[in-house]
């Protein structure tokens, strides 16, 4: 397997290196990984170990990330690399994302025009870092990025956020839109459950929306673990009055996996709470995920409340903007719609 040397990291004393990448800010000694198991030290120098190691390239449509408010109804070529900063109890891609622990790096050898190639002949209007986590194979998604968006495809990040503002800012004349799992709003929660810690994620939301990046937000509503009206409120209240108003957020059904296979699927009441929260916190796109026909899928003006985006599933039925704008009463959505 093909491995270069990574980005964003400085020499230390003794051969040790420092990782700039993420929240995690490793320090890692020589002959030794980061916590994500594919940056290693090798001889004092950081290197990339799943560069060359695509484990997953397939057309999705862009619904799938979720990503309501950019580009609706087209096509998005997702990619991934085997890894993850995060070790996440209810990991649904956890045979990808942690199979480096098992000290396996494992993938194809796909170059950044290959997938770029790949997007162009599937008629994909972007390229989707998905699936994993695209921070630690920063240096594919960056390169791939990159030769995208000289030849006009769009890039999309779908990322636990995690990245430092280092990272964002290195990156960020190229990703054009962001889905970030905001996965809980307690920090003993990102500790116990996801082995991370909270701030780091707030840090990079705010220094994403900051850069001018599309961001939509995730929260995956787990029974038992941050599915409290109270934690719901203040995770709501944050996004609306830290990121803003018009900021998407989707709020998605939990099904058990990987080390949370006992806990039960979120009730459907719950979500509608959740929902409820969120627009009473004022924000103006609040979605409903992994409830296929629930009205929360479409996109309605926060202004007059007429139909703008009528989707069932990761399909788009009806797109009734005009140039961004509602038909009914000309507010501009926020978004990137072509």
């Amino acid at each position: 397997m093909a491995q270069r040397e990574a980005m964003l990291w400085r020499r230390l004393d003794g051969q040790k290196v420092a990782c700039e990448l993420c929240g995690q800010q490793c320090v890692i000694a020589a002959g030794k990984y980061g916590v994500c198991r594919v940056r290693q030290n090798v001889a004092g120098v950081l290197r990339s170990m799943n560069y060359d190691a695509v484990v997953a390239m397939n057309v999705d449509p862009i619904e799938k990330k979720p990503l309501f408010h950019f580009l609706p109804g087209s096509r998005s070529l997702s990619v991934a690399a085997p890894g993850c900063n995060f070790q996440c109890e209810f990991c649904q891609n956890w045979e990808i994302s942690q199979l480096p622990r098992e000290g396996k790096i494992v993938g194809q050898a796909v170059s950044p025009q290959q997938i770029v190639d790949a997007a162009r002949n599937y008629d994909c209007a972007s390229i989707s870092y998905t699936y994993t986590e695209p921070t630690v194979f920063f240096e594919l998604a960056y390169d791939t990025s990159k030769l995208a968006k000289e030849q006009g495809i769009r890039n999309g990040f779908v990322s636990n956020g995690f990245l430092t503002a280092l990272a964002v800012r290195t990156i960020a004349p190229y990703l054009d839109a962001i889905n970030v799992d905001l996965k809980a709003f307690r920090d003993e929660t990102y500790r116990r459950i996801m082995k991370a810690r909270l701030q780091p994620v707030l840090d990079c939301l705010e220094a994403l929306v900051a850069a001018g990046i599309w961001v939509e937000v995730t929260t995956l509503v787990v029974p038992g673990m941050n599915d409290s009206r109270q934690e719901l409120a203040e995770l709501a209240g944050y996004i609306a009055t830290r990121l803003g108003k018009s900021v998407p957020w989707h709020v998605s059904r939990f099904h058990g996996d990987y080390h949370m296979t006992h806990a039960p699927a979120t009730p459907l009441s719950t979500l509608e709470m959740a929902c409820e929260v969120g627009r009473q916190a004022g924000l103006e796109y609040v979605y409903c995920g992994n409830v296929p026909g629930q009205a929360d899928e479409s996109t309605r003006c926060p202004n007059c409340h007429t139909l703008l985006i009528e989707r069932v599933g990761f399909t788009v039925q009806s797109n009734r903007l005009r140039a961004g704008r509602c038909p009914q009463c000309s507010k501009n959505i926020p978004g990137i719609w072509s």
